[in-house]
């Protein structure tokens, strides 16, 4: 038996209201569920990104822990068209990058940045050309 198809991410945040302004101004998704401590972002076709106040993780990760904030765990990748476009978009946002856009030698074009909690979001397209 394999895994089916990712359907959410949920990523656990400090500040849920500045993950949420972020996230509705980032990402632009469609809030599909929303209460005090969670809301739901549609990010794409079946895909869901899930803020929750991180006083709720506990149980969802039991028995291990839930992290300190700090370093990075994980890479959460956003297929793109034009990473530059996106990242001229991002910058009038506001956020800044923690690296690119810069051609991979695996054959993307990438950039990465942060959400108010510390989450690393990359952009990856296709490489530019010309």
């Amino acid at each position: 038996m394999q895994l089916g198809e990712v359907r959410a991410v949920t990523v656990f945040v400090e500040d849920l209201g500045a993950a949420r302004e972020f996230y509705a101004s980032v990402f632009g998704g469609r809030v599909v569920a929303e209460d005090e401590v969670s809301t739901a972002f549609e990010a794409g076709p079946g895909v869901v990104v899930n803020l929750l106040q991180v006083d709720q993780a506990a149980e969802l990760v039991t028995p291990g822990e839930v992290a300190a904030p700090g370093g990075s765990r994980v890479l959460l990748t956003v297929a793109v068209a034009d990473v530059d476009a996106e990242c001229a978009r991002l910058a009038e946002l506001g956020v800044p990058l923690r690296n690119g856009p810069q051609d991979r030698p695996w054959g993307v074009r990438t950039a990465a940045f942060a959400d108010p909690a510390g989450h690393v979001w990359e952009l990856a397209g296709p490489l530019r050309t010309g």
